[in-house]
């Protein structure tokens, strides 16, 4: 199938949708454009291990993903990172998640670093990761779309994975082989099938921390529930070398930056956790 250029990406404001970046400085004037990321519960954050309150609760109802396979599923570059746009029916519930809610899969994105010692927007007792990737849910139990969801009491769920450099992820290679495609802002790819459960970690999926926060990309709406996963899944440097070459900016257009308009680096810094309290669904 061919590739094609979009006009503009639905999940983001259509006002300033380019006019914010991860450039020095640019986090910081997210503020000005987005008044929702002044909040006090703002993601990513720094997570201390030991601070981490154990929840035995986390457990009585079990964690649980029914992901679907998605065929001709769409991968986007859109000038801020990766989005594979699931099409699929699926869905997340049980563990912290209210009670008989679902939490639909819209999309996954991708964070990553320009070299391996950076990269994920969590860190973890002051580490960060090459990458980290985002499943990202909208409670179908209680809106009728991920917009209308946003923002909302309960809205949203991000299941955030870290990643690390070892052996091929047979399961990203969907869309690490059509990266090539992609290299400018505006490119999409329809790759044949994507199957989610590839990024979940293990079969029980019982290591996981929880926090309330918010989107990490504007309009950095706050209410989403966040569960990161512990251990961490791996790629080889070759995958993670191809995320490295695509562009932020048009095909044939003058880049923003003095960086060729590579694109990377495309973290938002670590936020304060004021008063709030990560829970632990392990010991």
């Amino acid at each position: 199938m061919a590739d094609s250029v979009i006009e503009e990406p639905d999940f983001y404001p259509e006002k300033d949708s380019l006019q914010w970046g991860y450039q020095e400085g640019a986090g910081v004037e997210w503020g000005l454009l987005f008044p929702e990321a002044n909040g006090q519960k703002q993601s990513p954050i720094n997570l201390i291990s030991r601070e981490a309150l154990y929840d035995p609760r986390l457990l009585e109802v079990r964690l649980t993903h029914n992901y679907m396979v998605c065929r001709d599923c769409e991968v986007i570059n859109d000038g801020h990172t990766v989005r594979v746009m699931l099409k699929s029916k699926s869905v997340v519930t049980g563990g912290p998640l209210p009670s008989d809610h679902e939490y639909e899969l819209h999309e996954v994105r991708f964070h990553w670093g320009k070299e391996n010692q950076r990269g994920s927007e969590h860190t973890v007792n002051f580490k960060a990761f090459p990458m980290e990737l985002h499943l990202i849910h909208w409670n179908s139990t209680l809106y009728s779309s991920i917009e209308d969801a946003m923002g909302k009491r309960n809205g949203m769920l991000i299941v955030a994975l870290f990643v690390q450099i070892g052996k091929e992820h047979l399961g990203l290679k969907a869309v690490t082989e059509v990266l090539l495609d992609l290299q400018y802002r505006g490119k999409t790819k329809i790759v044949p099938c994507f199957n989610p459960n590839t990024l979940l970690p293990d079969p029980l999926l019982r290591d996981y921390w929880v926090y309330e926060g918010s989107l990490t990309t504007p309009p950095c709406s706050e209410n989403v529930s966040w569960i990161l996963y512990r251990y961490p899944l791996t790629i080889s440097q070759i995958q993670i070398e191809e995320f490295r070459r695509l562009r932020s900016h048009v095909k044939g257009a003058e880049p923003a930056d003095i960086n060729d308009g590579l694109l990377g680096d495309n973290f938002r810094p670590t936020q304060p956790l004021s008063d709030r309290q990560v829970r632990a669904a392990f010991q």
